[in-house]
């Protein structure tokens, strides 16, 4: 079982930063095999489908999806089966519900999304 909880959205002016956290739990979050585990972010507008933001795997190598909707930084913390998307210079664009994603090839699990909205 794996459950995903994340935080750190909320209403943030043009040009500011968030850093969003997924924190994984459950019975397979703390077996040993979880930090072989993809650690990625999506995000999602209204009306629109779920987009690919970032991706971290075992070995540290990042992914980025092609966003233009503010500088994208994912790192995570195995130690606490915690990942973070940090991302800085939000303009409108980046106002969307971002979800934490984990898999193990299978199956996705999926956190239930924090809202992230950029506005003056």
């Amino acid at each position: 079982q794996v459950q995903l909880v994340e935080s750190g959205g909320g209403l943030v002016q043009p040009g500011g930063s968030l850093r969003l956290s997924c924190i994984a739990s459950g019975s397979t979050a703390s077996s040993s095999d979880f930090k072989f585990w993809s650690k990625a972010c999506y995000r999602q507008t209204p009306g629109g489908q779920r987009e690919f933001v970032a991706r971290i795997l075992n070995t540290g190598t990042a992914e980025y999806g092609g966003s233009t909707a503010g500088r994208f930084t994912i790192s995570r913390d195995n130690a606490k089966n915690t990942w973070y998307l940090q991302i800085r210079n939000l303009n409108p664009e980046a106002t969307a519900v971002y979800y934490c994603n984990t898999n193990d090839a299978a199956r996705d699990y999926w956190g239930q999304g924090t809202q992230v909205t950029v506005s003056s």
